[in-house]
Formats: structure tokens, sequence, C-alpha cells
């Protein structure tokens, strides 16, 4: 695949990613490409990862291993499926590397209710606090195909954007970095607290806009989850 700029020749990465599904499995092939050092698992045995790793060089862990040095974790998993990683998961990666979620909460389609979510906590707050650490939102939006298919440099016309929700800090300068490497433009996208404003539902969550109308997007962003993105009542 395609080179996307000059980005793509920073030193490269231990990166640890639990989950290996549509995104999971994507970032592992772009990060792959890139010349990043990729750990992947998923919640069976590495050797059920055996194709994706030939395919891309990555080596398959069990989930409890991924984070082991890492200077970048990754956890895309189903949001229902979050409290049943192994305590202190991301605890072995290297001091104060950043966390990556892609999750997304979708009470209706996969996830059923999870109460503090549907009583108001933003979904990445609710991930932080079941594995014991800070994370960046980002990826949760995108389409796995146009992840793999359509970064593009630096500068190029149209780029897409993808928002990203965290803390301020080297932390979030290295996941910015990543998102430029990748061929899309970082947009801060405010705290944690904010991360609503890119749940589903929101208008710039599944869209492929620019850095501009991103950030028009996430001003225009409500709080309040609409009726498709919670759960149904009991």
């Amino acid at each position: 695949m395609r080179e996307v700029g000059a980005t793509t020749r920073r030193r490269c990465m231990k990166i640890g990613i639990i989950g290996a599904g549509q995104i999971g499995g994507t970032l592992t092939r772009r990060l792959r490409e890139l010349g990043h050092d990729v750990s992947v698992s998923n919640s069976r045995a590495p050797d059920t990862l055996a194709d994706l790793a030939d395919e891309t060089g990555a080596t398959a862990v069990w989930a409890k291993d991924a984070a082991a040095d890492a200077d970048l974790v990754i956890v895309s998993i189903p949001q229902k499926n979050v409290p049943d990683l192994a305590d202190g998961i991301v605890d072995a990666r290297k001091p104060g590397a950043p966390v990556i979620e892609t999750n997304n909460y979708y009470p209706q389609q996969r996830d059923g209710k999870i109460a503090a979510i549907e009583d108001g906590q933003p979904e990445s707050a609710w991930v932080a606090e079941q594995i014991g650490a800070p994370v960046y939102k980002v990826f949760n939006g995108i389409w796995w195909k146009h992840l793999l298919e359509n970064g593009a440099p630096s500068g190029a016309p149209g780029r897409i954007a993808l928002p990203i929700a965290g803390e301020d800090g080297p932390g979030r300068d290295l996941v910015h970095g990543l998102v430029d490497q990748l061929g899309f433009d970082p947009v801060h996208a405010g705290p944690i607290s904010e991360s609503w404003r890119q749940q589903p539902g929101t208008p710039v969550y599944g869209k492929d806009f620019d850095a501009e109308k991103t950030r028009q997007a996430l001003a225009e962003a409500s709080p309040e989850r609409t009726a498709e993105w919670r759960a149904l009542p009991e």
C-alpha cells in the first residue's frame, strides 16, 4: 500500500493491539506497513491469528501480553466485553505510553444496556474506568475500509480528519502523529469528558469530513443520546 507522507519515516514503535476485528485488524495491517512492531491479540489463543500474523508480520500474542513494553496500546473490542479484560490489562506498557480505545456502545445492536453510559457517562470514560488507565478516543467513527484504503498525504485536498479526545501532553502528541502517519488529519476533540461529541449518533460519527467540517460537527454535537443509540426500555 502507498506511503502517505514524510511522517511514515518516524521511529519504529512497539504497539500492542487488543482486538483483531475490523478496526483492530485494519490497524494491524496499516501499522505494520508503516514499519511499526505490532503485537496483536484477540479473546482466544494466539494461533487463531496465524493468518493475520503471516500476512502482516505482526506477532500474535495472548491479550494479557499485548501491552508488554509497548509505546502505545490500542483497545478495539466490543463494548460489552471490556469488563471481561484481565485486571491491569494495559499496565505492562512503557511508563507514560498512551492507550487508544476505538470502541462504540451499541446497546440495541450488540452490547445490551450499560447503566453508567445510559446515565450519561461518556463511553470512553467508562472504558478508562474499566481498564484502570486514561485513554484517547479515536478511530471509532471511520469505516474500516476507509481506514485501510483512504489515507492521503498531509495537505492533500479533502484529506479525511479524525477527531481525537483525551488529555493534552506527550501522549496526545504521539497519537496525533500516528494518525497523521496513517494518512488522516488529527483534530483535537477536547478531553475524554467531551468524547461524547464523537459517539454514535453525533454529527461527526461515520462521516469522512475534512478538518474544518470535523471541528464544526464536533461543535454541533449534543450530549443527549438519540433513540437509536439508547437501550430499549426494560
